[in-house]
């Protein structure tokens, strides 16, 4: 007789219980929706995955030409080139991720209406799918660094550090605007703008170095600052901006833990706003 499994669903003692292990349990789910959303990303496409490297290639293409030639970045003791992909890497997987992530309660509406599961998988799975092109980017970057002759040095091994903390960013601004994108649908209008000057305020395609100490300071409260400057120095082997890192580290956890409860906070009331 095969056994039957059943789930107990109660209010939380406290409001700021995240109930994160039940991601666990769920994790089948949770792998089915990435796959899923990856699997869409490029249906009825030419090239399909190819697309993941043809356009930061084409993006480092165009920026080379534009900045490398007119604005003369000579503080750079990198090529262009490598400059510009290790940037755009992280920032078109953390813009597509946030993205994606924004709509994604939206465009489940029929599956977090109609069964229990944790909410949280949702963006959780959108923000994922895209680590799919950041790999493919990677390589593509490795195999630039080779054929430029670049030396890999020990600090290489920060790298992933750096991955890690663009991932969580990501997965914290997708999760908190796919919350507010329910009850607010002004974000789907609003966020491609509010992504774009953020692209312009952070050092992708040109470095912090051009910028006066003043604005520096500035600019390192935008927490994308500090993951890109340190993922090229670990790259590269330059110094690291240990200010602007350690800045990043902290607004990227705060913006996690506060994208957490105000995605919790919020939750019970999705099936009914959608």
């Amino acid at each position: 007789m095969q056994e039957t499994s059943f789930v107990k669903i109660e209010p939380s003692g406290s409001r700021l219980s995240l109930d994160l292990k039940d991601l666990w349990s769920y994790r089948e789910l949770l792998f089915f929706l990435v796959w899923r959303d990856v699997k869409v990303r490029y249906k009825q496409t030419a090239i399909g995955v190819l697309w993941a490297i043809l356009q930061p290639v084409l993006t480092t293409a165009i920026f080379t030409v534009i900045f490398a030639q007119f604005a003369r970045f000579d503080s750079l003791s990198i090529p262009y080139p490598l400059f510009a992909l290790s940037g755009l890497l992280l920032w078109l997987f953390v813009n597509s991720s946030i993205s994606t992530a924004s709509g994604s309660l939206i465009n489940n509406t029929n599956l977090v209406t109609k069964i229990y599961f944790p909410r949280l998988i949702v963006p959780l799975a959108a923000t994922l799918s895209g680590l799919i092109d950041l790999a493919l980017g990677f390589v593509l970057l490795v195999g630039l660094m080779i054929i430029y002759g670049m030396t890999f040095n020990w600090q290489i091994v920060f790298a992933p550090i750096f991955i890690l903390l663009a991932v969580t960013l990501a997965l914290a601004l997708g999760t908190l605007f796919s919350a507010l994108n329910v009850r607010f649908r002004d974000v789907k209008f609003a966020l491609p703008f509010a992504l774009q000057i953020w692209m312009f305020v952070s050092p992708v395609f040109y470095p912090a170095s051009v910028l006066s100490e003043k604005w520096r300071v500035v600019f390192a409260l935008n927490p994308l600052t500090g993951i890109l400057e340190g993922f090229r120095a670990a790259l590269f082997g330059t110094q690291f901006d240990q200010f602007a890192v350690g800045v990043s580290v902290v607004l990227t956890f705060i913006l996690a833990l506060a994208s957490l409860f105000v995605f919790k906070r919020m939750e019970d009331d999705f099936a009914d706003l959608i």
